[in-house]
């Protein structure tokens, strides 16, 4: 991994790289104003779509535009067959591996991965032990984030197992950059990943219960217009043709769920949550929780409705889980993983531990469970008490975190106010798991913005940008 971040769209010497020869010319043919007036354009395509997300604790207003970046991130058709290949092998190990541990538990009596750090865990649901899910299938709708480091490396940064957001972004990053730039379109061949929603209800419909007749009745819960993913919610419901639901729309009679509709109950047969597992049902879980479905859990359990994703999915990508998924990958299908893991440090190993502890500065360290870019300390880009700070809860709380080295992330050239600079980026695609494994070629591309920074999260100041899959 070297220090000199890998330019995806410049070789050392300058050269462009082979993808990207196209994208310079049109580069070039651009007047001097155009790319920021696509960029203005693309600003008020995104305000009169609505397309913002919600920033807790933000001063200045809750709701925020997604900065777009209208210069595309481009994969080559080789590449993107090897990560897909890598991909499919993760998620294949991954739902093995969950159920595995809400079974027969092989992989913990094997030694393979300590038994304390699955059964003590949060996110592991003792309620669904000896539950088998339709097909076998816990997690439906996965995002892994990788990132980039060289020409061929590609590293998984985590798995996203339970409720990943960002899919909507990414379908509307599409549908901007054809309004903006068709020509573009017209020379290059792109693949395409509008078929998404229909894909996602193609893969709901077939993990619908057994029994079910005609077409299965699918509903997307949200936990309301105040979640922060609101905006996907409504705009997948929409694009499926799926009614969007929250708790209070939903009730249990007989073992069944049915939605409430102007006409009289109408029973449902799958249901994409997007409501975490504690809250999912008053009876089952949280008492106090007032966005579920009284009595949705015994329904699940008794085979008349379909939980996308399941719950007790979360221990499958919890991140001190993360360092075991190559082994996870080598139990369940025999093979040595395609696509790396970060280097992580455990620091419940003294060693490790020791380590960390001198080389704060230079280290990434992560909350077991945090998201969204919090409960995060980037070394290069710490203060003195910051690192202070981390040092008190690593020792209080060896267990609560993962420490990974910080990698030079691959660059991508990005439109910013002083003209085209390259600014680092991820990646995370995303993955249908149904009847088949279905990979939509791209993903969302999130872009840190501000010049040297690796923090691409929405909610810590990044964008995105528009990501194409050549085809051959």
């Amino acid at each position: 991994m070297s220090a000199t971040p890998f330019d995806e769209m410049t070789n050392a010497d300058a050269s462009v790289r082979a993808p990207y020869h196209i994208l310079e010319e049109w580069l070039k043919e651009q007047p001097p104003q155009a790319l920021g007036l696509m960029s203005a354009d693309a600003e008020a395509l995104f305000r009169r779509l609505g397309i913002t997300f919600a920033v807790y604790g933000s001063n200045e207003g809750t709701e925020k535009l997604i900065p777009f970046d209208i210069i595309p991130r481009i994969i080559s058709a080789m590449e993107w067959r090897r990560l897909s290949k890598g991909i499919e092998q993760r998620v294949r190990a991954l739902n093995a591996f969950l159920y595995d541990i809400y079974h027969r538990q092989e992989i913990l009596k094997a030694g393979r991965v300590p038994e304390k750090l699955i059964l003590n865990n949060s996110a592991f649901c003792p309620e669904m032990m000896g539950l088998d899910p339709a097909r076998g299938v816990y997690s439906h709708i996965i995002g892994v984030d990788i990132v980039r480091t060289g020409p061929d490396d590609f590293y998984v940064l985590e798995d996203n197992l339970r409720t990943p957001s960002g899919v909507s972004y990414m379908l509307e990053n599409r549908e901007a950059m054809l309004q903006l730039a068709p020509e573009l379109f017209q020379r290059y061949k792109v693949a395409p990943v509008e078929t998404y929603p229909e894909t996602l209800r193609r893969t709901m419909e077939s993990v619908a219960p057994a029994g079910v007749h005609g077409s299965p009745n699918l509903v997307v819960l949200t936990p309301g217009i105040h979640n922060s993913a609101y905006f996907e919610h409504s705009f997948l419901a929409d694009q499926m043709g799926a009614e969007l639901c929250e708790g209070q729309d939903l009730f249990v009679d007989g073992g069944k769920v049915y939605m409430r509709t102007t006409k009289g109950p109408e029973r449902v047969d799958v249901i994409y949550r997007r409501i975490d597992d504690d809250f999912l049902d008053p009876l089952t879980f949280r008492p106090d929780s007032m966005l579920g479905v009284p009595g949705l859990f015994d329904a699940y359990r008794a085979g008349n409705v379909t939980l996308v994703n399941a719950p007790g999915t979360g221990i499958a990508d919890d991140k001190a889980v993360y360092v075991y998924v190559p082994e996870i990958i080598e139990f369940y299908l025999g093979e040595k993983a395609l696509l790396k893991n970060v280097p992580t440090y455990n620091c419940t190993h003294d060693d490790e531990r020791a380590y960390v502890l001198e080389h704060l500065e230079e280290l990434v360290v992560k909350e077991v469970h945090g998201s969204g870019g919090y409960g995060m300390l980037v070394g290069p880009a710490s203060t003195k008490a910051m690192r202070e700070e981390f040092r008190k809860k690593i020792l209080a709380r060896p267990d609560n975190y993962i420490v990974q080295p910080t990698l030079a992330l691959s660059t991508c050239p990005t439109f910013v106010d002083k003209g085209i600079a390259p600014r680092h980026v991820d990646l995370r695609p995303y993955v249908l798991c149904g009847d088949d494994i279905r990979i939509t070629p791209g993903g969302l591309t999130r872009v840190a913005l501000k010049k040297g920074s690796l923090v691409v999260n929405s909610s810590q100041g990044g964008g995105t940008k528009d990501t194409w899959v050549l085809e051959d």
